[in-house]
């Protein structure tokens, strides 16, 4: 577990710089899992039952809109992953969340989120969580709405350089919220083929 506590604190660092004990607790509360490319981890109307921090591949969070798959989140390695919304709540959502890659992540129960919830360390964990994840969000809902979709991709080409090769145009587009068709406009033009 000790690796995998340092995995987390430097992952986590940035957003909150907690001592690596914390993490050592935090790992011990997981289950090491893995997953194969395209595995449902929960679907749409039901309640999600856990939380994961990928260490390896990526995930991705779906709706259903008008008969069409959107999808309105990626996730890659070293990040917290899941349908936040139904595990703080307890109540089903639409939301569905799959594997678009073999995956390998810690997984964690929400009656251990729960227990470490009741520990300061784990109050303060879970609240700098909370508010990365956020502003985050925010920050995805603004750019959507201030910047072309030629910016999104740059932005999102440089947080994740390997994108184009691990996750599907059709995903990267929905994220995007532009079409498969003005994505491949968009790959050629940024990468100077036009």
């Amino acid at each position: 577990m000790d690796s995998l506590a340092q995995i987390l604190k430097s992952a986590f660092d940035p957003v909150f710089p907690a001592p690596v004990q914390a993490w050592e607790q935090f790992a011990s509360f997981c289950e090491l899992m893995k997953f194969p490319a395209e595995h449902e981890q929960k679907a749409a109307g039901t309640t999600e039952r856990y939380g994961y921090f990928i260490l390896e591949g990526s995930m991705g969070i779906f709706l259903m809109k008008d008969h069409a798959e959107v999808c309105l989140d990626l996730g890659y390695e070293l990040t917290f992953f899941g349908d936040y919304m139904s595990l703080i709540s307890s109540e089903p959502s639409p939301l569905s969340t799959r594997t678009l890659e073999p995956v390998q992540a810690l997984r964690i129960s929400r009656s251990n989120i729960d227990s470490l919830k009741a520990t300061p360390l784990g109050q303060q964990i879970f609240l700098a969580a909370a508010e990365s994840s956020f502003v985050d969000k925010q920050r995805q809902q603004i750019d959507l709405l201030t910047k072309s979709a030629v910016e999104r991709y740059e932005e999102l080409l440089q947080r994740h350089p390997a994108i184009i090769l691990r996750t599907p145009q059709k995903y990267i587009a929905s994220y995007l919220g532009i079409t498969p068709q003005s994505l491949s406009r968009i790959r050629r033009q940024v990468s100077g083929t036009v």
